[in-house]
């Protein structure tokens, strides 16, 4: 699964998403609330009321099943899983202790490796083991596209789905979105190659996360 090392927001991501962090790069729940504007809801049919979310796996869950520790575990929840695909939840990005903030802010960026542990968190659903399964890195991300410049101001918790769209033993290709509320964060392609295909001795050369 994805590696814990945090995204070099500078470094190693291709083309003008290394270089300004807002646009594209070259080259892959929300809970329900009832609310009102006088602070109290009179519901008069308890059936037009959709129920809460209820977590598949919660923080604890995720913590010990992919290789991101500490602060850097940015997840909530999983909120919804299958063979294809996954939901996590967020509300890290407002933590004025985030680790990936830079000069008083956090960039829209950092979106990806919200996506890329949502991605190591379905491949330990779908390993079902107690171990954390083996770890990839992320290699390639493509077609990416923002909705907003920064995370910090967004009020919503995160929406943060993946896709797998194709896969062997060696690499995997995912669709991912990141939504908070009505409002698209980012969205675009990934591509992770398993730990055990990276040749003996060699690092992949894009930054692991």
């Amino acid at each position: 699964m994805l590696k814990p090392d945090t995204l070099n927001m500078g470094a190693s991501l291709p083309g003008k998403l290394a270089a300004s962090g807002t646009s594209g790069a070259s080259s892959r729940t929300v809970i329900a609330g009832v609310g009102g504007t006088s602070g109290i809801s009179e519901i008069s049919n308890p059936s037009d009321v959709s129920p809460p979310t209820i977590p598949l796996h919660d923080h604890d869950w995720i913590t010990r099943h992919i290789p991101h520790a500490g602060a850097m575990c940015l997840l909530d929840a999983v909120i919804e899983c299958d063979d294809a695909h996954i939901v996590c939840s967020a509300s890290s990005h407002r933590r004025a202790d985030h680790p990936l903030r830079s000069r008083g802010r956090l960039s829209a960026v950092v979106a990806i490796e919200y996506a890329a542990q949502a991605m190591a968190a379905h491949g330990a659903a779908l390993a079902q083991r107690d171990a954390p399964p083996a770890a990839g890195f992320l290699t390639a991300v493509r077609s990416v596209h923002y909705g907003v410049d920064r995370l910090d101001t967004l009020p919503d918790n995160l929406r943060c789905e993946a896709t797998r769209l194709s896969g062997d033993a060696r690499n995997i290709l995912y669709a991912f979105e990141v939504r908070a509320g009505a409002q698209t964060v980012a969205n675009g392609r990934a591509t992770v190659m398993l730990e055990a295909s990276a040749p003996q001795g060699e690092t992949p050369s894009a930054t692991r996360s």
